[in-house]
This record gives C-alpha cells, sequence and structure tokens, in this order.
C-alpha cells in the first residue's frame, strides 16, 4: 500500500466564532493537512508556527472578520474574505449538514475558485466611520418607536395629532400642561419621561450627524461624492466608508451590480427577460441612494441641468419609481468614475462613444489637411 504524503500547507479555511475557530488547511493538491478547532487566543500562533509566509488564509466575512484579517496580513499572510452566500454552494453536505468544521472546508473550498470574488478589508478607520452610521440608524429606529410609543399613550385619552413628528413635538408640551383633559397624573409623568428620552435620542442622532459631516468636510473623496445631486453628506460618508478603494470594481455598471441596483435576470435560449433589482449588497447604501434619487426626482423640474432634463422626461414615460431606481443607479457609476478615475462631476456632461470620437479626430484631421 502506498503511503499519502500530505505537502506544505498552502490554503486555509478558516469558521470564526466567539471562543472556538475551526480550521481546514489543504496542500497543493487539495489533500486536507489539518481540520480541527482552535481556542481563539491560540489561533495566531497556530498560524505563525504551522504556516508559511503568504500562505492563503480565507474566512467568510463576518463580525469580527475584518479585525482577524488585518492582523493576518500584519503578520505576512494573504488573509481574504468571503462573503457567505458565496461559501454556502461549496458545502458539500448541503444545507442539513451545517457546522463548524464542514463551512472551514467550504471557506476552503470556495476561495480556490480563479473566479471567486472576495470582500476587501475594511480598515479601522473605515469601521469607525460606519460604527457612527449604524449608532444613527439605530436612534433613528429608537425615535420613531418612542414617538409611537407616545402616540399610543395619548390615544388611550382621546388625544391624536397629526403624524408629523413636528406637529406632536409643539403640541406635546401644551397637551401635558393642559388641566382640562383628562390625563392621570401618572400618565402624565409617563409622558414626560417618553419625552425626555425622545430628546435625548434627538441629541445622539444630531451628535452622528456632526461626526459624519466633518468626514465629509475633511475626506476628498466624501466632499467630490457629495457634489452629486441625490448624494448628501450621510450617502457621501457612507459610500467612501464602505467601499474604500473604488479602483477594485474595473467599471461603473459593476459597481451599481455590486450595490444591486441593476434589474435580475431570467434569461434562457437567447431571450433576455429582466425583472426587478436584484437587491444585493450593503442593503444600507442601496436605501441611501434610491431616498436620494426620490428628492432629486421630485425636486428636477426646478432645475436645468442635462441630468434633471432626463429624468423629467424618464419619469413621464415610465413612472417616478423605476426613475429614482434608474437615477440610483447613475449615480452609483458617476460616483465610481469620479473616485475611481480622478474625474471632476459635470452635470451637463455629454457622453461621447468612442467610435464618435475616432470619428471627430478624423474629421478634425481632413480639414487641417
Amino acid at each position: 500500500m502506498t503511503e499519502i504524503t500530505r505537502g506544505e500547507i498552502v490554503r486555509v479555511g478558516v469558521d470564526l466564532a466567539k471562543h472556538v475557530i475551526q480550521i481546514h488547511a489543504v496542500d497543493q493538491a487539495g489533500r486536507t493537512v489539518a481540520a480541527k478547532p482552535l481556542p481563539r487566543e491560540k489561533f495566531l500562533a497556530w498560524c505563525t508556527l504551522q504556516l508559511p509566509s503568504g500562505c492563503l488564509i480565507a474566512m467568510e466575512a463576518c463580525g469580527g472578520a475584518h479585525h482577524w484579517a488585518r492582523r493576518l496580513q500584519e503578520m505576512g499572510f494573504d488573509a481574504r474574505l468571503i462573503a457567505g452566500h458565496f461559501v454556502g454552494p461549496y458545502r458539500m453536505q448541503g444545507k442539513s449538514g451545517k457546522n463548524d468544521a464542514n463551512d472551514a472546508a467550504a471557506v476552503c473550498e470556495a476561495a480556490s475558485r480563479p473566479s471567486m470574488r472576495f470582500v476587501p478589508i475594511k480598515t479601522a478607520q473605515q469601521q469607525a466611520l460606519l460604527s457612527v452610521h449604524r449608532l444613527r440608524e439605530g436612534y433613528k429606529e429608537e425615535r420613531t418607536a418612542c414617538i409611537n410609543r407616545i402616540r399610543g399613550l395619548l390615544t388611550e385619552y382621546g388625544l391624536v395629532f397629526a403624524q408629523s413628528p413636528e406637529v406632536l413635538r409643539l403640541a406635546l408640551q401644551d397637551t401635558l400642561e393642559d388641566a382640562s383633559n383628562e390625563l392621570p397624573a401618572l400618565a402624565r409623568m409617563a409622558l414626560q419621561r417618553a419625552h425626555l428620552q425622545w430628546i435625548e435620542t434627538e441629541c445622539h442622532i444630531a451628535w452622528c450627524d456632526e461626526r459624519i459631516t466633518a468626514h465629509v468636510r475633511t475626506d476628498v473623496q466624501a466632499k467630490a461624492a457629495a457634489q452629486l445631486c441625490g448624494i448628501g453628506p450621510v450617502t457621501a460618508s457612507a459610500l467612501v466608508a464602505s467601499v474604500g478603494d473604488f479602483t477594485q470594481f474595473k467599471t461603473g455598471s459593476q459597481f451599481g451590480a455590486w450595490l444591486g441596483l441593476v434589474p435580475s435576470q431570467n434569461s434562457s435560449g437567447g431571450r433576455a427577460s429582466l425583472g426587478r433589482i436584484t437587491k444585493r449588497g450593503d442593503d444600507y447604501l442601496r436605501t441611501l441612494l434610491i431616498q436620494g434619487a426620490k428628492s432629486a426626482v421630485m425636486s428636477a423640474h426646478k432645475r436645468s441641468d442635462r441630468i434633471s432634463q432626463w429624468l423629467v422626461q424618464l419619469k413621464e414615460r415610465v413612472g417616478w419609481q423605476k426613475a429614482v431606481v434608474a437615477l440610483a443607479n447613475k449615480n452609483a457609476r458617476i460616483v465610481w468614475a469620479v473616485l475611481a478615475k480622478g474625474r471632476v462631476f459635470d452635470p451637463n456632461h455629454v457622453p461621447v462613444k468612442p467610435g464618435e470620437i475616432v470619428g471627430a479626430v478624423g474629421s478634425a484631421m481632413v480639414a487641417t489637411a
């Protein structure tokens, strides 16, 4: 019987967890060299002792993955992150065989594919900016819940106000001080505490807005992105913090597809069948782009630049909802062109096809001759 000799480890798949990290290492021939769980505190030491410099270490993009990737890169390893939905198809046991060992093996197999798309590793500063955005979104949800809670309590006593938060804010204090309504003393105290919570949440949101505004004011990329119609400071800051290096995308259309702003396809036999947008990628970025596009589409008739005129015509032809998504996708592609190629945004830019440029140059040469 011929003994199978294991070679040097060339690729490692890692399944991260809070306390135990599962590893699956293979050699150049794809044979398993090591497959075992490691305590969290021993993972980096194992990598140092067992892995050669430059070894590929792949992990599923999840909580803490960017931190581990940065640490491994500092140690000289080729750390890469893979989106979870790209790992699942490589799990040999299927959905019913999901466990840490099988997941690590699937990550290792997925990392070996030449066409695999990896998640860019974020810097600590990028994650710090995104933490402000995440806090802001959480505070917005808390504010909405607090307002709805106040409305519900007031409705129990026959006090109903318009849906606008500003209307409720102006009327709430007078309602609590009005002795003619039937609010009991205990209910008034409860509503006062809810009002204080509302005010405190507004202060937290204002702090987040200040940090985001400061980022846009000092960051060249964010400042350039904020010049587009339909992209404000929050969207510009989130785009720069989430993507970082825009040159990782080959084209603007690839960036739009990464954000999930392109139609889904169900094509076969040479017949193209397009559906709704794919909604892949970062939900937060896509939501910000679409919300900003809504504002731009609604006010497009007040502006005279080429993009606004195009929006007015598009809205009349396909409706405002499709026009909003079209503008969100266009803004994503323009942002890529501005930040990846260093171009200056011009709302009156006239796109010219390469063939037209050649023809124009040829005509000029003929005229000169």
